[in-house]
């Protein structure tokens, strides 16, 4: 996160899955950063429990290849149903995010149920497609009983202002003023009753894959579902994504992961049968 780096206790306490997944889990005292002697290429070395930063051979985010992927007809569409509820507005120095204070919905995938713990966007993002890198990415991150994740991953290219984002723009700009370059400190800001309708479209296309945690200790237990219709956003909404993050720390995606073998697959239901 940050060039002022930042600790990790409290992200843990609060799940802040803010990490997780960008995701990260209960990851104690380490410290890790964008740029710098804790920058990516360095996450590895930092804990032995970052290990598989290094040393994984399925981590996240992978460029997506359109021509490379496999269709699969056994894919289901996504299902997911979430309902209004009590939330917070987070910067943790890494990102910024929304947080779930209680229930709000899930996702079922391959059958197994998921959980919604929290959001949380990356600027630019992670994941691209065919080699192109957007200016923003969202992060659904939800969590099964067995720990296990699942990501829905929402690309964003500059246009019309995002309707969710537009949503928490007051709370956005109070974030802004908020002072949490020191270590351990994240800014809080409450937004009520938040209904995140807006991020359950159809999907009538996805990319899925076998991933981790793009954030340490980059665990490889993330399923990944990368929506193929990349929404709008404007410029402005992005500055305003960026802008309560530390001023040297601002680009808050890591770099590409090899494939190492894993293959990409495709929902699309316009497929033929």
């Amino acid at each position: 996160m940050p060039a002022p780096s930042v600790s990790f206790s409290a992200v843990a306490a609060l799940a802040l899955i803010l990490a997780s997944a960008s995701a990260s889990d209960d990851i104690g005292e380490a410290k890790f950063a964008y740029t710098g002697p804790q920058g990516p290429s360095h996450w590895g070395s930092l804990s032995p429990t970052f290990a598989a930063c290094a040393q994984g051979q399925r981590q996240s985010p992978v460029n997506i290849v359109k021509n490379a992927t496999v269709l699969n007809k056994n894919l289901k569409a996504l299902t997911r149903d979430y309902h209004p509820a009590n939330a917070t507005l987070v910067n943790n120095g890494i990102n910024i995010g929304v947080i779930y204070e209680e229930e709000v919905g899930n996702l079922l995938v391959g059958g197994k149920n998921y959980s919604l713990k929290q959001m949380h966007w990356h600027s630019p993002s992670e994941h691209r497609i065919d080699g192109i890198q957007f200016p923003a990415e969202l992060h659904l991150v939800h969590k099964a009983s067995d720990d296990d994740f699942a990501v829905v991953a929402v690309l964003y290219a500059f246009g019309d202002p995002d309707p969710l984002i537009s949503k928490i723009k007051k709370q956005l700009d109070e974030l802004a003023k908020e002072d949490c370059d020191a270590d351990d400190e994240e800014a809080h800001i409450p937004l009520g009753i938040f209904d995140p309708k807006q991020i359950k479209r159809n999907t009538r296309k996805y990319y899925r894959y076998a991933g981790s945690l793009t954030t340490p200790p980059c665990t490889e237990n993330v399923t990944w579902n990368v929506l193929g219709k990349v929404r709008s956003i404007s410029k402005e909404q992005v500055k305003a994504l960026k802008a309560p993050l530390p001023a040297d720390d601002k680009t808050n995606c890591r770099p590409l992961q090899p494939l190492n073998g894993r293959r990409i697959e495709l929902y699309d239901e316009l497929s033929d049968e």
